[in-house]
């Protein structure tokens, strides 16, 4: 993948911050220190949205929200995809077309408008292509 730009999706950095995922602790720890050595991380403004949330008020141990806010100050460096009105319709044109949920479409249409080869998450399709984007399951078992 050196050179191709990869989005991420807001799971795979929780599990790199979650202990209690197991496997998926792991591989997502790996992923993460893969892409800041590369540099070729992409992020939206809702996947650090929701990972803030999710890290300091879902996980089985939440941490702390200066622990978090670090944490996102650091994700700020990556290319960060800002959603706007553009994005939002082209998302209700992806919802439309292949039925993911808008939030879901939202986040392949970031992928999208960051130029990215590859969308790394648990809650899409498998190998399907979306408008160039290869969506993968980085913890699917083999």
């Amino acid at each position: 993948m050196p050179g191709d730009r990869v989005f991420v999706d807001t799971n795979a950095i929780i599990y790199a911050y979650d202990i209690s995922a197991g496997y998926k602790h792991e591989a997502a720890r790996e992923i993460i220190a893969d892409l800041w050595d590369s540099g070729s991380g992409v992020l939206s403004t809702q996947v650090l949205q929701e990972f803030f949330v999710s890290v300091t008020q879902k996980m089985p141990a939440p941490i702390s929200m200066e622990l978090a806010k670090g944490i996102v100050t650091d994700f700020l460096k990556w290319d960060v995809v800002i959603n706007d009105g553009e994005s939002i319709l082209n998302a209700i044109e992806i919802h439309k077309k292949y039925k993911y949920s808008f939030w879901d479409s939202l986040i392949i249409e970031a992928a999208i408008k960051g130029g990215c080869a590859l969308l790394l998450s648990e809650d899409f399709s498998a190998g399907q292509r979306v408008n160039g984007v290869e969506i993968r399951n980085p913890f699917e078992r083999k």
